[in-house]
């Protein structure tokens, strides 16, 4: 997965339906989830989009995410948001503030409100798995 910071400098170059194509092209770039795992337990509440993330822990307290969505520009949203955490230390993704992170990219003056209307949900959802596999 491409670094956030490396996805900003191409998309700051970008206008608004090439914007469109780089969060279709990262959404298609996701790991692939098993359609098992998409389940009620996994949907992100609040997106207009069904949307999954699953939290697989990894060695060492490190966090990697499978996620997946129906609707393309929502699934590039959500490969944006996990490209400032995947992979990331549990105890560091706690503390991190995962939208100030993602500001640069101005998604809400990008997209509709009702792409984005579930962006905060999928970082709560994001932190507080960080948080519990912190304290363990």
């Amino acid at each position: 997965m491409r670094s956030l910071d490396d996805i900003f400098e191409e998309y700051d170059f970008l206008d608004g339906d090439d914007r469109y194509r780089l969060l279709i092209e990262l959404g298609r770039s996701l790991e692939p989830m098993p359609d098992a795992l998409k389940t009620d337990a996994t949907r992100v509440a609040g997106c207009s989009a069904s949307v999954w993330v699953y939290p697989v822990p990894q060695a060492g307290g490190h966090l990697h995410f499978l996620a997946d969505s129906n609707a393309a520009i929502t699934k590039g949203i959500v490969a944006l948001v996990l490209s400032a955490v995947q992979d990331q230390p549990a105890a560091e993704v706690a503390k991190m503030d995962i939208a100030a992170r993602l500001a640069p990219f101005d998604l809400t003056r990008q997209l509709s409100s009702n792409r984005t209307q579930g962006v905060p949900n999928m970082i709560a959802l994001v932190q507080d798995t960080a948080r519990r596999i912190a304290a363990e």
